[in-house]
């Protein structure tokens, strides 16, 4: 069994009434949301990567930032009372904070294409950024006074397509560990029968566990749609657990600011900045459903919301249907990077990891 992906309406329905429907998009990824596109390049021996969203034209965004130790470029002027209303896009990088450098790439990949913000004759693309901890997995990151992020982010903006992207391995997830798990770039989108088009894309790379103790299946399982993680159900079982989750050392190590959940939402609904913020904190609970422990103080966590303003919003009640397809997306787009990752050094993928106690 698995939980409908649209939210259900307040109110019961009057008798002969429609039911909604919702349903993965083509792809079932970020993409199927109209206006968005995605590029992803890796440093195949750094084990590293970026990942660039990138809307077709500027967008209204915001963001939510949560866990303990968030790397970030831009997000104040993300803020409710920020001069600038629209970005040019969103930077996801391993790195840390060297892969902030990413984000230049990019800026510059979008300037000699005269896209951005304007004043005057000057055109400054506004491109926020987050970055996740891959810096112990193993790669080679011997960089010297060249840390690649910068080349990286230019790579990835010009790649970026509509359609089909990698995941797992790919990205912002090439080098990611989930817990015990090799991590990776996750994405899942939600479409209703009513023109609403909802979609995430997630750089996994976090502390807590994404599967049950005990079992193979997912904490996502209940979204799961359409068999996209493996189809797996909870084991009947003694679930005294829940009350205090075991928590597993990270193969690669932990430490303060060594993991991080990145994640972008967007829908082709028109959003105020404000509504977006709501729409990326309602988005923050696709991470706790699919991650435990979630926004500990080793995590970064954060979500970015973006609008691509194909379709008006419908009043407060369609952007908090919006807020919940989102949270949904998050937890799938979780579940499915971390199903599609392949091992890489000492991070076992998920089809080849022992089963967690």
């Amino acid at each position: 069994m698995r939980l409908t992906i649209d939210p259900p309406t307040i109110a019961a329905p009057a008798a002969g009434a429609t039911t909604r429907k919702v349903l993965p998009g083509r792809a079932n990824l970020i993409t199927d949301v109209g206006g968005i596109a995605v590029g992803n390049a890796e440093d195949r021996s750094a084990w590293s990567g970026v990942t660039v969203i990138l809307p077709d034209a500027r967008a209204v965004a915001a963001v939510d930032v949560r866990g303990g130790a968030p790397g970030t470029r831009e997000t104040d002027t993300l803020g409710p009372t920020g001069l600038v209303d629209h970005i040019d896009a969103i930077v996801l990088s391993g790195g840390s904070a060297f892969g902030l450098d990413a984000a230049g790439g990019a800026m510059a990949w979008l300037a000699e294409r005269r896209r951005g913000f304007k004043v005057g004759s000057a055109v400054v693309p506004i491109v926020p950024a987050a970055i996740l901890f891959d810096l112990l997995n193993g790669g080679d990151k011997d960089w010297g006074d060249t840390p690649p992020y910068r080349g990286l982010g230019r790579q990835a903006a010009q790649s970026a397509r509509g359609g089909d992207f990698a995941l797992g391995n790919a990205g912002a997830g090439f080098g990611a560990c989930a817990g015990g798990l090799k991590g990776g770039l996750g994405s899942a989108s939600a479409v209703t029968d009513d023109g609403i088009e909802v979609g995430a894309v997630v750089a996994v790379n976090c502390f807590g566990s994404v599967t049950i103790p005990g079992s193979r299946c997912f904490w996502a399982w209940p979204f799961e749609q359409d068999g996209e993680f493996g189809g797996l159900t909870p084991p009947a079982r003694d679930r005294s657990f829940d009350l205090d989750p075991p928590i597993e050392k990270p193969t690669t190590g932990a430490a303060a600011g060594a993991n991080t959940a990145l994640g972008v939402v967007a829908t082709n609904v028109a959003l105020s900045r404000p509504q977006a913020m709501r729409m990326a904190m309602m988005a923050q609970d696709g991470f706790a459903r699919a991650i435990r422990p979630v926004h500990t103080p080793f995590d970064g966590d954060v979500v970015f919301a973006l609008s691509t303003a194909q379709r008006p919003l419908d009043g407060s009640m369609e952007l908090t249907r919006i807020g919940s397809l989102a949270a949904d997306c998050v937890s799938r787009a979780i579940a499915r990077g971390v199903f599609a990752a392949e091992s890489l050094g000492a991070m076992a993928a998920y089809n080849a990891a022992p089963m967690s106690r």
